[in-house]
């Protein structure tokens, strides 16, 4: 398993944030208790709430990257104008953001946010299914251990992206091997990019609890949380 705190002089902390407005995914404590075995295998530091008012300067200078698990919105409130200043504020001194499934199904009103994440939720097939996924960059931290292909079964998002410029994609999910897909011939999956100066990392798997116990999602979850934290002190 990958490991962080060699990079710092005391391990890392996360902030596991899962507050919904909307949908709730009945993984999110499967999802909650995958990131907090990860953390002690990786020698980082899990904190976990559904309350946004933890989003302040202070609170989140102890973290060196956020973590956005399932947090369905369609409000536009799952964070107020001063939260959402904390969360800028703390993506703009280098920290990081990763997003699991519907943290792409947030604050569409806040444009800032849509560029954080790399792409808004659109809609997803009305069941879950199998398909195949294909690694497109397998030199990154996330994907460097996964097979070039292999088949996952989960909720597949399409997504209101068409431009995909500014992110770069590591995972493709096959259109042809599953019904409902929306994004055509090229239709990501997981990306990262730099974004404000801080890192992004978001992964479209993870609907079903399944996920948080299946080897190569959480490989590919690991690598992005490490990407995320990178070496720099929180």
């Amino acid at each position: 398993m990958l490991s962080i705190s060699r990079s710092f002089a005391k391990p890392p902390k996360v902030l596991v944030f899962s507050k919904i407005t909307y949908y709730y995914h009945e993984s999110i404590p499967d999802g909650i208790a995958a990131i907090q075995l990860l953390g002690k295998q990786m020698h980082f530091d899990v904190d976990t709430t559904k309350d946004a008012s933890k989003f302040t300067d202070e609170n989140l200078k102890q973290y060196a990257a956020v973590i956005f698990l399932n947090t369905s919105d369609t409000t536009g409130a799952l964070l107020n104008d001063a939260q959402q200043m904390a969360l800028m504020h703390f993506i703009e001194s280098g920290k990081g953001y990763v997003g699991i499934h519907a943290a792409a199904d947030a604050e569409y009103q806040w444009p800032w946010y849509n560029k954080l994440v790399g792409a808004y939720f659109k809609n997803h097939p009305e069941k879950q299914q199998e398909a195949e996924l294909h690694v497109t960059d397998s030199s990154f931290v996330a994907t460097k251990m996964l097979p070039d292909e292999w088949k996952h079964f989960d909720e597949w998002y399409n997504y209101k992206q068409t431009n995909w410029n500014d992110v770069h994609v590591l995972l493709t999910v096959d259109e042809k091997t599953y019904t409902g897909g929306e994004n055509g011939d090229y239709h990501p999956i997981c990306w990262y990019h730099n974004y404000d100066g801080g890192r992004s990392f978001y992964i479209g798997l993870g609907h079903t609890k399944e996920c948080y116990s299946d080897t190569l999602f959480l490989k590919l979850l690991a690598g992005g949380i490490k990407y995320a934290i990178s070496n720099r002190e929180p």
